[in-house]
């Protein structure tokens, strides 16, 4: 039985490893308005791009976000 012990250790021990390396599938928002909007959500997705209002821009979301910045938008605070 002592013989079993390491290799299912290892086994544990890669497969543990291997789970928690996982791509954060977190999603971040923040709340963004300007003079001629009405006040939107911005999401960061887990694929990298930005949504609005849950629709997905198909536009990464520091560009989205610069973008929007250099317009005159106020995200997040």
């Amino acid at each position: 039985m002592r013989q079993y012990l390491k290799p299912i250790l290892l086994m544990l021990v890669l497969c543990t490893a291997t789970l928690s390396c996982k791509k954060d599938d977190a999603r971040v928002c923040t709340t963004c308005s300007s003079d001629i909007t009405p006040t939107f959500q911005l999401c960061r997705e887990s694929n990298g791009n930005a949504s609005v209002n849950g629709e997905d821009t198909g536009t990464d979301y520091d560009l989205y976000l610069d973008d929007l910045e250099a317009t005159g938008t106020n995200c997040g605070g």
